[in-house]
């Protein structure tokens, strides 16, 4: 099988592929997340890893307005990575004489509380990607180090200089696979779904829908919102559930929800963490088959 991924090697998107991946399966680097799903839907890859969900920074958006306005493919399955940064640099280096730190935006912030005690003397330079970082580090003409992963090391040959800088250590990504199809039911699933209207504003228009799900007993797990895109002010719903899309009472609330909005979309049911497992797994990937 064959996956996409937002590459280049070396990045978190690779590494939630990687935990994906079985070992005759190959792992395809796409320079854009537009072109990760792009490859699925042409035929060149089976499978588009995507983040869709970090804990401290939220929803990922991009790819929710992939699933929401311009993909048809389904989310199959789900993959946790714990976000762990690494201090990279070449080998010998004393950081106390490093110029420069390169690293990714959002890797930069999220070492915010060590780069201030502990590399107070740098200045922060942006890489493209947590693996493009050691490079530039490494091919800097003047003393630089970086913020990488472990993964990104070994490819460039950066050295681990200090190991889990990051603020938070309870910072983990969720991926999800998008495949042509959703996954089988396992009794244990979750279905991703999300809904809109297509008339004015009416007072409780949404909780008149939210309460189907309510009625019926079903768990609604997450609840958020998206521009439409369309018109400013109107928004698009998100929500997952606990259950499949094909359990009775899950059907028979969605065609009730439905009937009560302007548009539905399923992003498909696939196997459901539990929240103390994701809490407490260094990379977690549920794969009960292949899509």
């Amino acid at each position: 099988m064959r996956i996409s991924f937002l590459g280049p090697a070396g990045t978190y998107s690779e590494i939630a592929a990687l935990s994906f991946a079985q070992p005759d399966d190959t792992i395809v680097p796409c320079s854009s997340h537009t072109a990760v799903v792009e490859a699925v839907e042409q035929g060149s890859a089976d499978v588009a890893m995507m983040p869709i969900e970090n804990v401290l920074e939220g929803a990922i958006t991009v790819t929710l307005d992939l699933l929401i306005h311009e993909t048809s493919l389904h989310i199959f399955a789900e993959t946790v990575v714990p976000i762990k940064h690494q201090l990279l640099g070449p080998a010998g280096i004393d950081i106390t004489t490093a110029k420069i730190l390169y690293g990714h935006p959002q890797s930069l912030a999220q070492c915010r509380q060590y780069i201030e005690s502990s590399l107070p003397h740098v200045t922060s330079v942006a890489s493209l990607s947590n693996s493009a970082a050691p490079a530039d580090a490494l091919s800097s003409s003047v003393p630089a180090i970086a913020i990488g992963t472990v993964r990104a090391a070994e490819l460039t040959g950066a050295t681990v200089l200090a190991s889990d800088i990051q603020d938070r250590n309870n910072n983990l990504t969720r991926f999800v696979a998008l495949a042509h199809t959703d996954h089988a039911p396992t009794g244990n699933d979750k279905t991703s779904l999300c809904f809109g209207f297509d008339r004015e504003d009416q007072p409780g228009q949404v909780v008149r829908v939210l309460r189907i799900l309510a009625d019926a007993n079903i768990n609604m797990i997450k609840l958020e919102s998206r521009p439409s895109k369309a018109v400013l002010g109107e928004y698009v719903f998100l929500v997952d559930i606990n259950g499949h899309r094909l359990d009775t009472n899950i059907a028979e609330a969605l065609a009730q929800m439905e009937a009560q909005t302007g548009f539905l979309k399923i992003f498909g049911s696939y196997p459901c963490y539990a929240k103390d497992e994701i809490n407490d797994a260094s990379v977690s990937t549920l794969r009960h088959d292949t899509p």
